[in-house]
C-alpha cells in the first residue's frame, strides 16, 4: 500500500486542480510557497495538508524602510586594492561594487569606520591625509608613497537583499520591487519586526507553520559592478555590523573593534581563516543577540497557535544551530536545502528541534526546468547522495520548492519525485528512532570544531570548489559511513585531552587554513596531548598538509606520528632513502586502478625506514601508513568524494582504530555498495549508491558472507537471523 506523509510540496496561485493531483501521487501532508509565489484563498481547499509560509522578518516591508533608511543593514567593504606612483593618490570608493546593492554610509562616524591602510607597511595612514568627496565618490589620499598599495575600508548600507537580488535576476523580476533590508539593532526597525508579524498572523489564520526566511542578517554576498557575485561567504558575518552592535559590543567584552576587524586585509574573515579571537567575540555576541530576539519572534508565533520553522539559509548568520545559544530560540523545527550527504547532515543532526526538513534539488526554476532539459536525473543524483547521510542520520520530512507548474511540465520528474518520496517514508518506518551499527567514533579536528559540524571548506552553500573538493569528499565520504562522527577544536585538545570516545582523529586542509589548523600547531600542550593519546593506541589520519606549520625543523609538526614530512626546499640536501611501495596493504585492498587523490600534495617523503608507503609516484608519497607506539597513522595526500576513496578512507579508519578484525561486519565488497546494520529493530540494509546493477559479496551483522544482485539506485531490506 502506498505511504503519506512527510513530504512538502510547494505551491502557486491558479493551479489548484493540479496542486491536488501531486499532492496524491507524492503523498504530500503540507504545502508551501516559495520565494516570489504567495499563499491564497485556494490553501483550505488542500486540507487536511499543514499549511506552511515563507516569512521575511528584515526585508519586503520597503514603506517602513523607505521612512528609516537609517536603519538599512550596513557592511564593512574594502576598496580594490591601488598602487600609489605619485605622493598623491585617487581612486572611486565603490570602484567593483554594485551601486544597486550597496551604498557608501558617510555619516557613520567617519574619524573611526573609514581606514585608509598602506597595504604594503600593514599601517593606517593618518586621517587627515585622506579626503572623502561625497559628490564624486573619490577617496584622495595625500603623501602617499610611491611604489606602496593602498586600500579604503568604509561602511556600506545594503540596499538590495542579496537573495531576492540572485531571484530577480535569475527569473528576471522586472516587475517587482527591490527589498530594502533592515536592521534588527535599530530601535524602531525591532519594534516594527515585532509588530509586523504579529499583524501577518492575524491576517493569515490558515498558516500552521510560519517558516522563517531565515532571522535578521544574510550570509556575506556582495555583487559586483557587473551585477554578478563578487563575494560570497555563506558562514560569513559581514551584514551584522552596525553603529548600535559595535556599541554593544564594546560595552560587554571591554574593548572597541575597527573596520580591518571586518574586512581582515581582504578576507573578511571567511572560514578558511583561522579565527581570531575578535571575531570569534563578535560572533558570539551576534549570536546571543540574534538568539534573543529571534526567541521573542518565535513565542509570537507561538502564541498564536502555530508552529515556528526555521530555513537554514538566506538570512540565517547568528542563529548558528551548533551554537551554545541556539536551543534558547525554542524553535519547533529547520529546513534546508540538501544537494549531498554533507548538507543532509548539516540539517539532521541539528539539536534542540522536534523535527528537521530537507529541500532537495533541483529548485523549480527555469534554469533546470526548460525544454528539452532533465531534470529527473538531477533528482535522482540529489537523492542518492543524500539517501546514505539518511541512513545514518534521517531528517524527519523532505521537500522541494519552486514553481510547481514546471514540475508538472515533465512526467518523468513527476515519477521519479514520486518513487523518491515512497522510498524515503519506507526508510523513515523502519529506522527512526533506532541507533545505526557504528563501531567507531570518528572525531573531525578544525578551528571550528562543534560550531561549525559538518560545515566545513564550504564557501557558497552547495557549491564545489577546485580547491576545496579534496577535503570536502572526506566529509561526504563520513556522511553515509557507518562510523560516528563529531567535530572537535584545537582548543578543545589542548585543554581537555581528547575525548575518551573518540577511535580516530582526521586533520584535513591546506596549510595555513582554519582546518588544517595553522599556528594552532605551534600550541605545545596541543601536540603532547595529541602524541601521548595516539602513543597509547589512538588513531590518527592526516589528509593534505594535517599540523602543517613550518617549525623548529619540521613542516608537519606530527610527522613523527605520521612518518611523512613535506620538502619545502630546506631538506633538499638530505638524501631520501625510504622510497619503495609495499606490495600489499589492508587500507588498499579493495582498490581497483589509480587511486584519486585530487588536486594532491606535492614533495611529500617518507621519514623513517618503518613507515609503509602504500602509494609512491613522481618521487613522492601519496598514500602511507606509519605505527607510533601502540597508535597508528595514516597520511592521505587528498580525497574527492568517490565510491572507490570511501572505500579507502573507511579502511584507513579500521586500520588506524586496530579494528581491522571487525571490518567484515555490515559490509559489501563492491565500493559501490553500502550495507547499514540496525540491529535494535533486526534490519538491516543492502544499497547499490550507483544507476547501474551490481553483483556484490556482502557479510552480514554475524559476519557470514553472501552475494546479492542489486538492481540500480536499489534499496533492499532485510531481516536479520537469531544468531546474528
Amino acid at each position: 500500500m502506498k505511504k503519506h506523509g512527510r513530504f512538502t510540496i510547494p505551491t502557486q496561485a491558479g493551479f489548484l486542480e493540479e496542486t491536488k493531483d501531486l499532492i496524491r501521487r507524492w503523498g504530500a501532508d503540507a504545502i508551501r510557497n516559495s520565494d516570489g509565489t504567495e499563499l491564497t484563498g485556494e490553501m483550505e481547499a488542500f486540507r487536511p495538508a499543514k499549511i506552511y509560509s515563507t516569512y521575511f522578518v528584515a526585508r519586503g516591508y520597503n514603506e517602513f524602510a523607505r521612512a528609516h533608511l537609517e536603519e538599512r543593514q550596513r557592511i564593512f567593504l574594502m576598496s580594490c586594492r591601488h598602487t600609489a606612483v605619485e605622493t598623491r593618490l585617487s581612486f572611486p570608493i565603490m570602484e567593483g561594487y554594485f551601486d544597486l546593492q550597496l551604498e557608501p554610509d558617510y555619516d557613520w562616524d567617519p574619524e573611526h569606520n573609514w581606514e585608509v591602510r598602506d597595504r604594503t607597511q600593514g599601517t593606517v595612514v593618518a586621517g587627515e591625509l585622506v579626503t572623502i568627496d561625497r559628490e564624486s565618490g573619490v577617496a584622495v589620499i595625500e603623501k602617499t608613497v610611491p611604489g606602496h598599495v593602498y586600500t579604503l575600508s568604509f561602511p556600506a548600507f545594503i540596499n538590495w537583499d542579496p537573495t531576492q537580488m540572485y531571484n530577480y535576476i535569475t527569473n528576471n523580476w522586472q516587475d517587482r520591487e527591490r527589498d530594502i533590508p533592515f536592521d534588527a539593532h535599530g530601535q524602531l526597525s525591532w519594534a516594527y519586526m515585532k509588530t509586523a508579524l504579529s499583524h501577518w498572523l492575524s491576517q493569515n489564520p490558515q498558516v500552521d507553520v510560519v517558516r522563517f526566511t531565515t532571522f535578521f542578517y544574510h550570509f556575506t554576498l556582495v555583487y559586483n559592478d557587473s551585477g554578478k557575485e563578487k563575494y560570497v561567504d555563506w558562514l560569513g558575518y559581514g551584514g551584522t555590523v552596525s553603529p548600535e552592535a559595535l556599541i554593544g559590543f564594546e560595552k560587554e567584552y571591554g574593548y572597541k573593534l575597527c573596520p580591518e576587524d571586518f574586512v581582515d586585509e581582504g578576507y573578511y574573515n571567511n572560514s578558511f581563516r583561522p579565527p581570531r579571537q575578535a571575531y570569534l567575540d563578535y560572533m558570539e555576541y551576534i549570536q546571543r543577540f540574534v538568539s534573543e530576539r529571534a526567541a521573542q519572534l518565535v513565542e509570537i508565533v507561538h502564541d498564536a497557535g502555530k508552529e515556528a520553522m526555521m530555513f537554514l539559509g538566506d538570512n540565517w548568520i547568528g542563529a548558528e544551530p551548533y551554537g551554545k545559544f541556539f536551543q534558547n530560540i525554542g524553535l519547533d523545527a529547520v529546513v534546508g536545502s540538501v544537494n549531498s550527504g554533507v548538507t543532509l547532515r548539516m540539517i539532521a543532526d541539528i539539536p534542540h528541534v522536534k523535527y528537521t526538513e530537507a529541500r532537495f534539488l533541483p529548485y523549480f526554476f527555469p534554469d533546470t526546468f526548460y525544454p528539452g532539459g532533465h531534470p529527473e536525473r538531477e533528482a535522482m543524483e540529489n537523492w542518492l547522495a543524500a539517501r546514505r547521510a539518511i541512513l545514518r542520520s534521517p531528517v524527519s520530512r523532505i521537500g522541494y520548492g519552486g514553481y510547481l507548474h514546471l514540475a508538472a511540465e515533465f512526467p518523468a520528474f513527476v515519477e521519479c519525485v514520486e518513487n523518491i518520496a515512497e522510498e524515503f517514508r519506507t526508510i523513515l518506518d523502519t529506522i527512526e528512532g533506532y541507533a545505526p551499527y557504528a563501531p567507531i567514533t570518528v572525531a573531525v579536528l578544525n578551528c571550528w570544531g562543534e560550531l561549525r559540524s559538518w560545515q566545513s571548506y564550504i564557501a557558497a552553500h552547495g557549491m564545489v570548489y577546485k580547491q576545496t573538493y579534496s577535503y570536502l569528499g572526506v566529509l561526504e565520504a563520513l556522511s553515509g559511513m557507518a562510523v560516528q562522527v563529531r567535530f572537535i577544536r584545537f582548543s578543545d585538545i589542548a585543554e581537555n585531552g581528547v575525548p575518551e570516545d573518540v577511535d580516530v582523529i582526521i586533520n584535513a586542509g591546506d596549510a595555513g587554513t582554519a582546518f588544517s589548523g595553522g599556528a594552532s600547531w605551534n600550541d605545545a600542550a596541543l601536540l603532547e596531548k595529541l602524541r601521548m593519546w595516539i602513543w597509547q593506541g589512538g588513531g590518527w589520519i592526516g589528509i593534505g598538509d594535517p599540523s602543517a606549520s613550518p617549525r623548529q625543523g619540521r613542516y608537519f609538526q606530527l610527522s613523527d606520528v605520521l612518518g611523512v614530512d613535506r620538502e619545502q626546499g630546506f631538506t633538499i640536501p638530505e638524501d631520501k632513502y625510504f622510497t619503495k611501495q609495499v606490495e600489499a596493504h589492508f587500507i588498499t585492498e579493495d582498490m581497483v586502478g589509480p587511486i584519486d587523490f585530487g588536486e594532491c600534495k606535492k614533495n611529500v617523503y617518507a621519514c623513517t625506514p618503518d613507515c609503509e608507503i602504500l602509494e609512491y609516484f613522481d618521487g613522492e608519497v601519496h598514500l602511507s601508513a606509519n605505527t607510533y607506539g601502540k597508535g597508528r597513522a595514516v597520511y592521505i595526500a587528498g580525497l574527492p568524494y568517490s565510491s572507490q576513496n570511501t572505500r579507502l578512507l573507511l579502511r584507513s579508519l579500521y586500520y588506524a582504530a586496530g579494528m581491522e578484525e571487525r571490518l567484515h561486519v555490515f559490509y559489501a565488497e563492491s565500493p559501490c555498495c553500502e550495507v547499514h546494520g540496525y540491529p535494535d529493530c533486526g534490519k538491516y540494509a543492502l544499497v547499490n549508491n550507483t544507476m547501474e546493477s551490481r553483483t556484490t559479496r556482502f557479510w552480514d551483522g554475524a559476519g557470514r558472507e553472501h552475494t546479492v544482485q542489486l538492481a540500480p539506485g536499489e534499496i533492499r531490506w532485510m531481516d536479520m537471523e537469531a544468531a546474528e
